[in-house]
């Protein structure tokens, strides 16, 4: 069995309560090829595509503070358009298209942690009224 480093994943395995916008969408900066004053945008390692990053809040009322916010990154050849704001809600709910996630080790102040890097072929409004995606199978299929 072949096990690569990222896992395709529900939007309902990563966010069983939702998930809402809470910046704006930035290009993602290639630090080794950019230069002072000439910023050089990441491009997607299997797609060629250029990378665009979005954060998220995780609606999970159980969630650990440190976990509440994540970046989901989207590799599209233009900059993705968030869905547009509820009337009433102050951020903007949003489902992700081809979500993978990578788990890797985190140091942090010398105790290392696991931590995700999430990724998604793209972005849309949830359908009105639906749960978030349910859960599907154990989440290690291969991306």
């Amino acid at each position: 069995m072949t096990i690569k480093n990222k896992f395709q994943v529900s939007m309902g395995d990563v966010f069983p309560h939702g998930a809402y916008v809470v910046s704006e969408v930035e290009a993602v900066r290639d630090f080794d090829k950019s230069a002072p004053g000439r910023p050089v945008q990441q491009l997607d390692k299997e797609s060629g595509l250029p990378v665009w990053s979005v954060s998220v809040l995780d609606a999970d009322p159980d969630a650990r503070r440190a976990d509440k916010t994540v970046a989901v990154k989207i590799a599209a050849t233009h900059q993705p358009v968030p869905p547009e704001t509820l009337a009433g809600m102050p951020f903007r709910p949003v489902e992700f298209d081809g979500l993978t996630v990578t788990p890797y080790v985190q140091e942090n102040g010398g105790r290392p942690r696991v931590a995700y890097s999430f990724r998604a072929s793209g972005m849309r409004a949830p359908t009105v009224g639906a749960k978030p995606s349910p859960r599907t199978g154990s989440g290690s299929e291969a991306a």
